[in-house]
């Protein structure tokens, strides 16, 4: 059985050849340059990163404090560790202190060691918790916590506020942007050439906390002075990578 063409089959299958080359070459003419463009745009870049930072007052406190207690059973000093705890908690709250938290909770046995035998002696029992205080009265507070039960100071580190950070933030972020852009002028200046485009920017920024100062203290040891305490300053760095097209 034959099929009968189609009218204008023929015309098509016989000068498709022809056709064929012709598209392929206004695709090229469109495509090549743009590939080359592009090509070129990620060739001659010139990459440099600046740097930021900002410095704001350390307005809070954060303290470590607990207390320890040792006895003969476990039960006896778990028992007390949990009441001058609880009067500890119960002083920080009636101060209005920030971010209050339990943070360990521990009850360890304590050995004595006799020719070379380990034998149980009794039981250590410690409980902390970490809060912030304003930096101005984080001396007065420790003394007074203290006195209420605490028998450790595990530590002590100086913060800004949330809101002085992100203000930082944001200024170190914009110094260390124009801190790329001044080296990149510096450089093309230098070199002669002119730039066209910024086509990529990578930030990285980050706060990170000051290390902390650990101190250890008895209740005999300050009870009868008040503790110094001096908060500082806090850096906020930030760094800004411009990729730059000329």
């Amino acid at each position: 059985m034959t099929r009968a063409a189609l009218p204008g089959s023929q015309f098509l299958n016989g000068n498709l050849w022809k056709i064929l080359p012709l598209a392929l070459l206004l695709c090229a003419t469109f495509v090549l340059p743009a590939l080359a463009q592009e090509r070129d745009k990620l060739w001659r870049t010139l990459s440099v990163t600046g740097r930021g930072v900002e410095t704001t007052p350390a307005t809070l406190a954060q303290v470590s404090l607990g207390v320890e207690i040792q006895g003969k059973t476990a039960q006896e000093v778990q028992q007390e560790a949990a009441r001058r705890s609880s009067a500890v908690v119960a002083f920080l709250k009636s101060q209005n202190v920030e971010k209050l938290q339990t943070t360990g909770i521990q009850l360890n046995p304590v050995y004595s060691y006799t020719n070379n035998v380990q034998r149980i002696t009794g039981y250590a029992a410690t409980n902390t918790v970490s809060f912030r205080i304003p930096t101005e009265k984080a001396g007065t507070l420790l003394d007074d916590a203290v006195k209420a039960g605490a028998t450790q100071i595990n530590g002590i580190s100086f913060v800004a506020n949330d809101q002085a950070i992100a203000a930082a933030q944001k200024q170190a972020l914009k110094e260390a942007t124009q801190d790329a852009q001044q080296q990149a002028d510096a450089v093309f200046s230098a070199l002669g050439f002119k730039p066209k485009e910024v086509v990529s920017v990578q930030v990285n920024n980050a706060s990170p906390p000051p290390p902390p100062m650990f101190l250890r203290a008895e209740a005999a040891k300050v009870a009868d002075a008040s503790t110094p305490v001096v908060g500082g300053e806090q850096q906020v760095e930030a760094s800004v990578t411009l990729q730059i097209s000329y």
